[in-house]
């Protein structure tokens, strides 16, 4: 980029010397969707999202973000001790299976789940939402992305059934970056599958759903998540201007 621009040339080494000298370090970069619009997220967070917040006082309802991801048996995150050049060998199942969960959160601490083994479907989120409104005893005020289920048309008529107890809002198509429950999703991954060796998908489960009984009754894990993405958006979305 500097011999197209400036025509000089310089070598890695100096190039590596001067970008630590202005304060960059080598990281690993976040990934983001090509089709996301930065327009429409920067709208979504100054103005759909403070139109969301005040609405609730109204009805005392309660902000939930919610989510769906899989965990798979071969997920691999953290380190171990090993002799410097080589690579230490942990021994497990050669089998590979995965389970499936979706989650709210709220900025009080407030975490609701549910483990299931199919794919997600229109039924399971229906089945999803049902056991929110009867867990939470205000309405329910559901950010979620724009997955296709979320938006099928099944979907949308169980909802006009039930507006006095729940109402779902969507984040702007291909931007999870808002979204607080992408870190609850993390904090899965690298901790919930990694604690034990697993053999099979039953104790996959099983420990994924005790991870996140403990995490229930633990809320301020929930409201560092919400501390994390507050810190880390508007930094972030200020640079894709």
């Amino acid at each position: 980029m500097i011999k197209e621009r400036y025509h000089v040339t310089i070598s890695r080494w100096t190039a590596g010397r001067y970008l630590k000298r202005w304060g960059f370090t080598p990281r690993k970069p976040a990934k983001r969707a090509l089709e996301q619009n930065p327009e429409a997220v920067m709208h979504w967070l100054d103005t759909e999202y403070p139109a969301i917040k005040k609405a609730p006082d109204k009805e005392q309802a309660e902000i939930h973000w919610g989510d769906e991801m899989g965990i798979r048996s071969d997920h691999q995150s953290g380190r171990t001790w090993g002799i410097k050049g080589k690579t230490p060998i942990v021994s497990s199942t050669g089998q590979r299976f995965s389970c499936h969960m979706i989650s709210t959160i709220t900025n009080r601490g407030t975490l609701r789940f549910m483990i299931f083994q199919k794919r997600f479907t229109t039924e399971v989120f229906i089945e999803f939402l049902r056991r929110l409104v009867r867990s939470v005893k205000h309405k329910v005020y559901l950010i979620v992305d724009n997955h296709s289920v979320h938006r099928a048309a099944r979907v949308r008529k169980w909802l006009e059934r039930h507006d006095d107890k729940i109402v779902v809002f969507y984040l702007p198509p291909y931007s999870p970056e808002p979204n607080p429950e992408e870190c609850l999703n993390n904090d899965i991954k690298n901790n919930a599958s990694q604690t034990r060796r697993l053999n099979s998908k039953k104790e996959l489960q099983e420990n994924v759903r005790y991870y996140l009984r403990v995490t229930q009754k633990r809320p301020a894990i929930v409201r560092r998540f919400f501390r994390g993405q507050r810190s880390l958006i508007p930094h972030e979305m200020s640079t894709i201007k």
